[in-house]
C-alpha cells in the first residue's frame, strides 16, 4: 500500500534555498507540482492567493471553493488536495518553520496569528475589494526580491511577508472583535493551543480548564457562546482530525493509530471514531483511498 506523501521545500523546489519557496502559482503548478493535486501533506508553512480560476479545494477534509483573491494558509502536517476547473493562477509562498526564528523575539508569533492556528476554517479568507491591490502588491514584492540577489534580501523578504500577515490577521481580528469580547477570545486561544499540545494525552475537558484556571462550567459556556460546541466537542474534533490525517496514511494500521492517539485498545478507538464520523475507521479509509484514485 502506498503511504500518504509528505513533501518539503527541498523536494518542491529547485532553489538552494530550502528555507523559503516563492513563486507564481501557475508555474509552480506546470514546473513539477502537478502530482500535488492529489492528497498530501506538507513539512512546512503553505499559502496560496488565487488571482485566477475556480474549482474546489480540500484542507484537512473539509472542502472549500477556488476562486479570485482567496487566500488560504496551512500549518505543517494538514492534508491538502485540489481539484481545479480551467486555468488558475496566484502567488504562492512556502517557507520552514526555521525561516522566521533569527527574526523573532517572540518564538511562537505565527502561532498567534489566527490564520496559521491549524484550523482550516479561520485560514481560507476572501480578500475585500479595497485591500486587493495592496494584497498583490506585496506578493509582486516577494517575487522580485526572491528573484534578485540584493543586499539583504532574506530580511527584505520577511518583513514583506509581515506585512503580509499583519494585513490579513487585522481582517480576520475586525471579525473575532465583534463576534466575542477580547477577553473571552483570548481565553478561546489559549484553549485551543492547549489542545494541539495535549490532545493525545488530555481529553477532558476539567483537565483543560485546571490549566486555563477556570471551572469546566466556565469552560463550556465560553466554547458554547463562540463556537457553538461543547468543550468536550471541541477536544473530541481534534482528536477525530489527527485519526483522520492518519487513516489517509495506508502504511498504519488502525491499531497504531488507536496506540498514538493514546486509546486503550483498538475496539474503543472505533467506537469513538464511528460515534464522531458515522462510519467505522476502515470504512472511512476505503472512502478516502477510493477518493484519491478516481481524482
Amino acid at each position: 500500500m502506498k503511504s500518504l506523501p509528505i513533501y518539503d521545500i527541498g523536494t518542491l523546489s529547485q532553489q538552494e534555498e530550502h528555507d523559503v519557496q516563492i513563486s507564481r502559482f501557475a508555474a509552480y503548478i506546470d514546473s513539477h507540482h502537478k502530482n500535488l493535486h492529489a492528497p498530501h501533506k506538507h513539512s512546512f508553512y503553505h499559502l496560496v492567493l488565487f488571482t485566477k480560476g475556480a474549482g474546489m479545494q480540500t484542507i484537512d477534509f473539509q472542502n472549500f471553493p477556488v476562486r479570485p483573491y482567496l487566500i488560504y494558509f496551512m500549518v505543517p502536517g494538514q492534508v491538502h488536495s485540489w481539484a481545479f476547473e480551467g486555468e488558475v493562477d496566484g502567488y504562492i509562498i512556502n517557507f520552514s518553520a526555521a525561516f522566521f526564528q533569527s527574526f523573532f523575539l517572540k518564538s511562537n508569533y505565527l502561532e498567534d496569528l489566527p490564520f496559521f492556528a491549524g484550523i482550516a476554517q479561520e485560514s481560507v479568507i476572501d480578500i475585500p475589494a479595497n485591500l486587493r491591490d495592496k494584497v498583490t502588491g506585496l506578493f509582486e514584492q516577494l517575487i522580485d526580491e526572491n528573484e534578485s540577489a540584493k543586499p539583504m534580501g532574506s530580511d527584505m523578504v520577511k518583513t514583506l511577508m509581515l506585512q503580509l500577515f499583519i494585513q490579513v490577521a487585522r481582517l480576520g481580528n475586525d471579525i473575532q472583535q465583534s463576534a466575542a469580547p477580547t477577553y473571552n477570545y483570548t481565553l478561546l486561544k489559549n484553549f485551543q493551543k492547549l489542545i494541539e499540545k495535549n490532545y493525545i494525552r488530555l481529553k477532558l475537558p476539567k483537565e483543560y480548564a485546571e490549566l486555563l484556571y477556570i471551572t469546566p462550567n466556565h469552560l463550556n459556556a465560553l466554547c458554547n457562546d463562540i463556537l457553538g460546541l461543547p468543550s468536550g466537542e471541541v477536544i473530541r474534533n481534534r482528536v477525530i482530525l489527527e485519526a483522520k490525517r492518519m487513516l489517509v496514511n495506508q502504511d498504519l494500521t488502525v491499531q497504531q493509530i488507536a496506540i498514538h492517539l493514546n486509546f486503550a485498545d483498538n475496539s474503543y478507538f472505533t467506537k469513538f471514531f464511528k460515534k464522531q464520523v458515522d462510519m467505522t475507521p476502515e470504512e472511512f479509509r476505503r472512502k478516502s483511498n477510493h477518493h484519491v484514485h478516481t481524482r
